[in-house]
């Protein structure tokens, strides 16, 4: 039986919230929460036994382009919004730099996610990335695990990767839609336990 922790990693621009032209969450007028992320987020975190992991990349945070000031107040309503309605991130990860930095931090980089390589502690096999980006899809590729990719064909970040970067292969689910993100992790859940009441060793979905 496998008795590792599955972990969902969440993005947040563009996941949790929708993400403005200028791809900076700067500002009270500039929030709003991505359709359904506030409806079933909460019911993968209450019915499903993953460990959510927030992992987004913010350029420049800190610098004089995007001062401290103006992203925590947001950042924080953010996370008291989903903890009010049941999901609290059992850990927040946030990459600071550009991407002509090309830093091992960064998304898909996973120099920041390195405790979630364990394999004595974390199926990463059956984990998900949960992003609208492409570099979402390939942090799963690297990462070991399986994409949910919220393609809603903006192109955002296109411009870091090449062609050569194949992903069909790592990508689980393409959708936009949340309920369909939750009835598709809710069905291997179903998987796994049917699984488990028949003692088949192979307990996690391909």
């Amino acid at each position: 039986m496998n008795n590792l922790q599955k972990i969902l990693f969440v993005d947040r621009d563009g996941t949790l919230i929708k993400e403005p032209a200028d791809e900076q969450i700067d500002s009270f007028e500039k929030l709003e929460f991505y359709p359904g992320a506030l409806t079933y987020l909460p019911k993968i975190a209450k019915e499903l036994d993953f460990e959510l992991v927030m992992v987004t990349n913010q350029d420049g945070l800190g610098t004089a382009s995007y001062p401290e000031n103006t992203f925590w107040p947001v950042h924080n309503f953010i996370l008291k919004t989903f903890e009010a309605e049941g999901v609290k991130f059992d850990n927040i990860v946030i990459d600071r730099t550009f991407p002509a930095d090309k830093a091992p931090t960064r998304k898909p980089g996973t120099a920041l996610l390195t405790q979630y390589l364990d394999a004595d502690k974390y199926d990463l096999q059956g984990s998900f990335t949960i992003g609208d980006r492409k570099n979402d899809v390939l942090l799963a590729r690297n990462l070991g695990a399986k994409a949910i990719w919220l393609n809603n064909n903006s192109g955002l970040g296109g411009g870091e990767f090449t062609e050569a970067d194949h992903i069909d292969d790592t990508i689980a689910l393409e959708s936009t839609d949340w309920k369909q993100i939750y009835e598709f992790l809710k069905l291997g859940q179903r998987v796994v336990e049917h699984r488990r009441t028949t003692k088949e060793t192979d307990i996690y979905m391909h």
